[in-house]
């Protein structure tokens, strides 16, 4: 196992009722289909050495016979397969019948899960056949029964759990038990049959609940083959992670297999880093013996932009729902202090308008006079037409104060104080400009008893691409926990829904280049200074940021998934430059973030060292950089 990828199958395969020699050459079948497509476990529907529609076939003795020699048949055809399989059959225990998960691997049938909650009522009537399991755990035939997790003999992170169908749909589900005695998958042998809406509900329900228990859930539904005498079955075929579906069949299709690539680290990580109870009682660990792929060429998509909604329709709804968050937080914090007065530098650019557009969304909620806001623009010496323009077009355009505050002349005085040459365009050169930017707003904000909005956003932050004690200050800073591919779009959302000038303004900025602008122009006026020609492009920064932050992923592995995502739109050595550029960056800039102003988190990703992210600013970054260097 390579990452912690392991690829996960659901079958729904064809049954003719109560043929189990055919049924079981079916099984074999699609066996040996995942094996050759290094399937690591494969999920059957109930009872499908037989077929779940058998009626009172389930009481005839030949019917359970032949289910029990199916099962070793299965696990015979099936020993030199890399594969742990899971089937449902019928099976005589201690005088009683169960419906039991088989589980069988290598050859060997390693354990049963009797299902705990059998429904009686509707079209249901299993009660007339099987038995609800509440006993404790023994053995059949020198097999484990009972309540059971298998563990994986090498890696400790690929274990499973099983319930069976009905289970999933009361109040208290076997697999919370079992996910809290260690299973990071839950195996679901269903036979569901569908009518009006149930489609969608049960998929809801498979997704909450792997997000309930952070586990992976593969969900197997019975389908073409069973008995349509008084129902129909769909062969709904669902695998989820975490909340999220990672594939899903469609309804009365054909027999077949849907597969994902589940990430065990990802799961592992997430109940470390959240309340995860572990059980007091914890089930019965079965051990298996297979090997994983090392070498899995990932079908798991990955997103190259994870911080944005690949749909439109979901991308409009959470840019107003952040919108809605950076404003009210910011309202909140003006109705606490009685603020009547908002001070923000307007550049001409993504970061500062966005503050801007939050604070006119602020001002709005608490019913204010946005004549309140007071927009500087303050021109340097890499000031362009085209961002001082914007700047005037967009305070003008929200009917804000807008106060202009050329900083040349003061920051010519401040080179000759301390003796610096002006033609040196260095860090010096750039960084008076920045500090004395903010100097000018705060003094702004203190003679008209206001607040300064922050406008550096949360890729700046992870790079500490912000001066100290420059725009890395403010009173508030709106725009802490976004990263910047998302900046883009929310900009984007506001002028979608504007008109006129404020329309147009909003467009232009969102499509100028981003810059500090602290460098002069060019001999055409442009701007020279190109902030993802020095750092790199914001959608690597972004990508890392994402899976290093959020998921605590080794460089390493965020290299393979960058290379997946990246692939066509970047060469790996340089996405592997920049990976190296933001782990130097992100570790020495630490103590930039550890005085940071008060801000709004609003999504899982946040920097503040009050809250989410907390590291010393004199951290190493030896480890992850001699990780990164393994891909070479």
């Amino acid at each position: 196992m390579r990452d912690g990828f392991v690829r996960v199958g659901s079958v729904s395969p064809q049954v003719r009722v109560a043929d189990v020699d055919f049924n079981v050459e079916q099984i074999i079948k699609h066996c040996a289909e995942a094996d050759e497509r290094s399937c690591s476990l494969l999920v059957f529907p109930e009872l499908s050495i037989t077929g779940y529609t058998c009626g009172d076939l389930f009481l005839q003795d030949e019917l359970i016979e032949s289910a029990l020699r199916g099962l070793y048949d299965i696990a015979e055809a099936t020993c030199e397969m890399n594969l742990a399989i899971v089937v449902g059959l019928p099976l005589k225990f201690e005088g009683k019948l169960y419906n039991v998960a088989a589980v069988v691997a290598k050859g060997e049938v390693l354990g049963y899960v009797p299902k705990r909650f059998i429904p009686n009522y509707s079209e249901f009537y299993e009660r007339r056949y099987f038995e609800p399991f509440e006993g404790e755990d023994e053995t059949e035939d020198g097999v484990p029964f009972g309540n059971l997790v298998f563990r994986n003999e090498t890696y400790e992170d690929f274990t499973f759990g099983i319930e069976i169908c009905e289970d999933l749909w009361v109040a208290d589900p076997p697999s919370v038990e079992s996910a809290k005695s260690g299973a990071m998958i839950i195996c679901n042998l269903s036979a569901s049959d569908e009518v009006i809406g149930k489609k969608e509900y049960r998929q809801k329900l498979i997704s909450m609940q792997s997000g309930r228990l952070i586990s992976g859930y593969i969900y197997s539904d019975c389908g073409f083959g069973e008995s349509t005498q008084d129902l129909v079955f769909a062969g709904h075929r669902v695998i989820c992670e975490n909340g999220s579906v990672l594939s899903e069949s469609g309804c009365f299709g054909k027999p077949g297999t849907v597969y994902a690539d589940i990430d065990l680290q990802r799961l592992a990580h997430d109940r470390i880093r959240n309340t995860f109870e572990t059980s007091d009682d914890p089930w019965s660990i079965v051990y298996f013996d297979t090997e994983p792929e090392t070498d899995l060429k990932l079908i798991r998509k990955i997103a190259d932009h994870p911080f944005v909604p690949a749909e439109s329709s979901d991308l409009s709804s959470r840019c107003d729902e952040i919108l809605t968050m950076q404003a009210a937080g910011l309202a909140t914090r003006l109705h606490h202090i009685n603020g009547k007065c908002a001070v923000v530098g307007l550049s001409g650019g993504l970061d500062s308008t966005l503050a801007l557009i939050v604070t006119v969304h602020a001002f709005d909620m608490l019913e204010l006079d946005r004549k309140g806001i007071i927009a500087v623009t303050m021109p340097g010496f890499g000031t362009t037409t085209r961002t001082k323009g914007n700047s005037e077009k967009l305070a003008e355009a929200y009917g804000v104060t807008l106060k202009t505050v050329d900083i040349k002349a003061a920051v010519r005085q401040h080179f000759a104080d301390i003796g610096h040459d002006e033609s040196v365009h260095d860090v010096t050169y750039e960084n008076s400009q920045a500090r004395e930017r903010t100097q000018i707003l705060m003094d702004i904000a203190n003679k008209n008893g206001g607040i300064v909005i922050g406008t550096g956003d949360l890729s700046e932050l992870a790079l500490g691409w912000a001066t100290y004690n420059g725009d890395h200050m403010s009173m508030y800073g709106v725009n802490t926990s976004i990263p910047k591919t998302l900046v883009r779009h929310i900009v984007s959302f506001e002028s979608s829904r504007t008109e006129g000038e404020l329309s147009s303004v909003l467009k232009d900025i969102v499509d100028t280049p981003v810059s500090p602008e602290l460098l002069p122009p060019d001999e055409n006026g442009q701007i020279s200074q190109k902030t993802e020609d020095l750092v790199g492009p914001y959608d690597l920064h972004d990508f890392y940021l994402y899976y290093f932050l959020r998921w605590g992923f080794k460089p390493s592995k965020i290299y393979r998934l960058a290379c997946i995502a990246f692939e066509g739109v970047f060469e790996p050595e340089v996405i592997y430059k920049w990976e190296e550029t933001f782990i130097r960056r992100f570790f020495n800039q630490q103590f930039k973030r550890s005085c940071l102003p008060d801000g709004p988190k609003v999504g899982t990703v946040t920097l503040s060292p009050r809250g989410d992210w907390r590291m010393p600013s004199d951290a190493v970054s030896k480890l992850w950089l001699d990780d990164l260097k393994s891909v070479l």
